[in-house]
């Protein structure tokens, strides 16, 4: 008995792998994206043009092909990518750019099990010179509101993609609910506000969100959003008063790197003021 049951105990075996699994996450603007890939080490071999031959698919690491993970549309390299899920596979090329594929087919574990006619999306990567790594790495990098860089990290090599969506009309739609609510508090007002402000959608609903977040509670940052809303609706002795208003609140609260900060635009007022 104790002989049958050991093919089965030799199955059920969990050992670390060669390759780790790993995955990685990130939210762009408001679309949130995971990749799931695994991650070879160059144990003293050489990678680009040897291990990865150049001008041929390579599954992108090792083990399954990675999966990247879009609940919203991405612009890759400015085309368009729709929501779901995509094998990923990339062909490096010797001194220029690679190129990435997107494919719809997500139980790929080689390249030559991939099919050109469930290609989806097939985009330039552009590459540059990197610091050594010894695992091969994915990572969401260079991010802002609504952009960042998808980057493939390997020897010292790395090609990145960049990323783009648009959130704006999704977030417009949140604050139109948000700031119709009765219950909506200064926080929404003063986030809505600087929304519309760093987005160039309104000065005149952003300054009027402002004075309404300030009306209901006053505090330093709310208290600054409302003096650059003034600023930007060219009312600068005004943004001026409340920008002062606003450096005395943030050094009461002992918060001096916001104080300096403020200070260094009411300056800015200041001389615009004078013009």
């Amino acid at each position: 008995m104790a002989l049958l049951s050991l093919p089965l105990l030799t199955t059920a075996q969990d050992l670390p792998a060669p390759s780790p699994a790993a995955k990685v996450e990130q939210r762009i603007g408001l679309t949130d994206l995971t990749v799931e890939y695994s991650r070879p080490s160059m144990k003293g071999r050489t990678i680009f043009g040897d291990l990865v031959p150049y001008g041929e698919v390579w599954r992108t690491g090792a083990n399954k092909a990675p999966l990247l993970i879009t609940l919203g549309p991405l612009m890759v390299e400015g085309q368009e990518l729709k929501a779901g899920k995509y094998s990923v596979f990339t062909i490096p090329h010797e001194g220029g750019a690679w190129e990435v594929v997107f494919n719809s087919n997500t139980e790929l574990w080689g390249a030559y099990d991939r099919k050109e006619a469930e290609d989806v999306l097939r985009v330039k990567c552009p590459v540059r010179e990197a610091p050594a790594t010894e695992t091969f790495t994915i990572a969401f990098e260079n991010l802002a509101p609504d952009q960042g860089e998808l980057v493939f990290r390997w020897e010292k090599t790395e090609a990145y993609l960049s990323l783009k969506v648009d959130s704006k009309p999704a977030a417009m739609k949140n604050i139109t609910v948000a700031t119709a609510d009765p219950k909506a508090d200064y926080r929404t007002f003063a986030r809505s506000a600087s929304y519309y402000l760093d987005n160039d959608l309104g000065v005149a609903q952003a300054l009027e969100w402002a004075q309404k977040s300030v009306s209901l509670e006053k505090k330093y940052w709310n208290t600054f959003t409302l003096a650059k809303a003034q600023a930007a609706s060219g009312k600068f002795a005004d943004a001026v008063t409340s920008g002062e208003q606003a450096v005395e609140l943030a050094k009461a609260e002992k918060d001096d790197g916001a104080a300096k900060a403020y200070g260094e635009k009411v300056a800015e007022w200041k001389a615009n003021k004078g013009k």
